[in-house]
């Protein structure tokens, strides 16, 4: 068989048109120059755009469930401080025959009519002559004039 790869004639090659195929700095074309160059392939911008949008994503929602949260905390205080103002109005509407003191413990109870009292005897020191409805709880008195609820049944 005969070889039938086509010769090249070395003449009859146009180095200008050939000039045009070739470049001064090669290093700076998106394509290899060479046989032996390192491949090179067009970055997929999808792909890269796409990675970018995730971690964007889990970032930001990182970032709302901190809010949120901070926001929930906020809200439980708030619920927290109108319970003591319900529970404080309460205790001042009651009856007490003593003044109270900042840091003391008390116990609030429910008469049989349905009116409450404040008193600084505990449910368990009445022994047989307790003569309240119902125990409602254990109260202290804060600097604010507010009622911590330490107790309640």
């Amino acid at each position: 068989m005969k070889d039938q790869r086509k010769k090249i004639n070395i003449e009859h090659i146009d180095l200008e048109k050939e000039k045009e195929k070739t470049t001064e700095h090669p290093g700076l074309i998106a394509f290899p120059h060479t046989v032996g160059s390192a491949l090179i392939r067009p970055e997929d911008t999808g792909k890269i755009k796409g990675r970018g949008m995730a971690a964007m994503r889990q970032q930001t929602d990182r970032q709302m469930k901190q809010l949120y949260d901070q926001v929930q905390l906020l809200i439980d205080q708030a619920n927290a401080i109108k319970k003591r103002v319900e529970v404080s109005e309460r205790i001042y509407l009651a009856q007490m025959s003593f003044e109270p003191i900042i840091a003391h413990s008390y116990y609030l109870y429910e008469k049989k009519d349905g009116t409450d009292v404040l008193s600084m005897v505990a449910p368990d020191e009445w022994g047989k002559s307790f003569s309240y409805a119902a125990f409602l709880a254990k109260v202290t008195l804060l600097s604010d004039h507010t009622w911590d609820v330490e107790a309640a049944v």
